[in-house]
């Protein structure tokens, strides 16, 4: 394995560095019965053949997950978390691949994963870990499988709930068998919270944090068709570009200020875990708020639930100033209209609309992108529809043409230096 170091006697053009070329932001799995965030359908709602969501408990199986590298490298490691784990929980074994279909691997490039040397290791409660790192070139757009043997019973798994790629739990411990046997597939990712690659020294990430809108909830499963992921393609065919991630921290049903049961920590709480430790990232776009407005209208909510626009315009503020101290970019964007949703009120518009002015005109941004010009009609009367093209079936959440018209909405000059 290449040695990396920092050392200053290092020729920049031959040293190498870690970057996150694919990530999610991990959550507490949702129990199948409650039915999700506030934007989900309930179960009985779900489309037949849409996989189910995080299994509650996982017990001496395989779970097998696919990711799409947005960038290349020459090198790769993977991050598990238990981050909302009850108890530690052991590994037995960890495995890359090239995924060829469905949950089959491409024969040849399965490699095993170690920790520390060793084939198994505990994920403390509240841990993250990395593997160690295997000579694996790779190139952006790959789609990579990493393989989980879970080898106790009834295992409590942190969860990222919308995965949009199908995934497999297997009996036993199959993570190096090319077709997994009587295997069930769900939707959401387990333990698995990053992958990073070696890359040139000119690449860096850009770190989308965010609500259901970035998780691309209610795009085509298995199409990668999530605004960010359409976003990272972009950058990957813009000739002369360097290398840029994109990584997707959107959480269904998450809020800017404050926690809700099974929709993640909020904006705030998870700032350092899922942007500042991303490896590489120069940039952060904030693409949240209208959870934190919604929630407070609802009835029967308490005082301390509700946020008004200046709250929101504050928790913005908080995450500015966090993410300059560390060095980062800070661009925003503006909240999608709802108009024809069934959580749409004139207070919510009202406020959405504050929101959106101050984004525009406040100034503490490096930079806005307008994504309610971008999707909104230009038929209504005011900004206060999408397109039909451009939004689903539920009112809220973007079609994939909406999400690509999102990212279609980036000057990718923003990321060039």
């Amino acid at each position: 394995m290449t040695k990396y170091s920092d050392s200053t006697t290092t020729s920049p053009a031959s040293r190498e560095a870690w970057i996150a070329t694919w990530g999610t932001a991990q959550q507490l799995a949702l129990p199948a019965e409650s039915g999700g965030g506030p934007w989900m359908p309930d179960d009985a709602a779900r489309q037949a053949d849409e996989p189910p969501g995080a299994p509650t408990k996982v017990g001496a199986q395989t779970v097998r997950m696919v990711v799409r590298a947005t960038v290349g490298g020459t090198a790769v490691r993977v991050a598990l978390s238990n981050s909302f784990g009850r108890a530690p929980v052991r590994v037995g074994a960890a495995w890359i691949a090239r995924h060829e279909r469905g949950a089959a691997i491409h024969g040849g490039s399965e490699c095993s994963l170690t920790f520390g040397g060793r084939a198994a290791v505990v994920v403390p409660t509240g841990g993250h870990i990395c593997s160690d790192p295997v000579e694996y070139d790779l190139a952006a757009q790959t789609d990579l499988v990493v393989s989980l043997y879970i080898p106790d019973e009834d295992v409590i798994p942190t969860a990222h709930e919308v995965g949009l790629r199908t995934a497999w739990l297997a009996p036993g411990d199959q993570t190096a068998t090319r077709n997994l046997r009587d295997a069930t597939a769900f939707s959401s990712y387990l333990w698995l919270t990053g992958i990073d690659v070696t890359a040139q020294p000119v690449a860096s990430a850009i770190v989308v944090i965010g609500d259901s809108i970035v998780d691309g909830m209610e795009t085509t499963p298995d199409a990668d068709a999530s605004w960010p992921s359409s976003l990272a393609r972009r950058l990957a065919a813009r000739e002369g570009m360097p290398p840029r991630a994109v990584i997707n921290m959107g959480i269904a049903g998450n809020r800017v200020l404050r926690e809700a049961d099974g929709m993640g920590a909020s904006a705030l709480a998870r700032f350092d875990r899922d942007v500042v430790a991303r490896p590489g990232v120069r940039w952060m776009v904030l693409s949240e708020g209208i959870n934190d407005l919604f929630f407070g209208l609802r009835q029967g909510v308490p005082e301390s639930e509700r946020a008004t626009a200046d709250d929101l315009i504050a928790g913005y503020r908080m995450l500015i100033g966090r993410a300059h101290l560390h060095g980062l970019r800070v661009i925003g964007c503006t909240l999608l209209p709802l108009g024809g949703a069934p959580v749409f009120t004139a207070e919510l518009e009202r406020m959405r609309q504050e929101v959106n002015r101050w984004i525009r005109d406040g100034g503490e941004f490096d930079a806005v992108v307008d994504l309610e010009a971008a999707t909104r009609d230009p038929d209504a009367a005011g900004p206060v529809k999408m397109r039909t093209e451009f939004v689903s079936d539920d009112g809220v959440h973007p079609s994939d043409a909406g999400h690509q018209a999102i990212a279609e909405a980036f000057d990718l000059e923003l990321f060039r230096e």
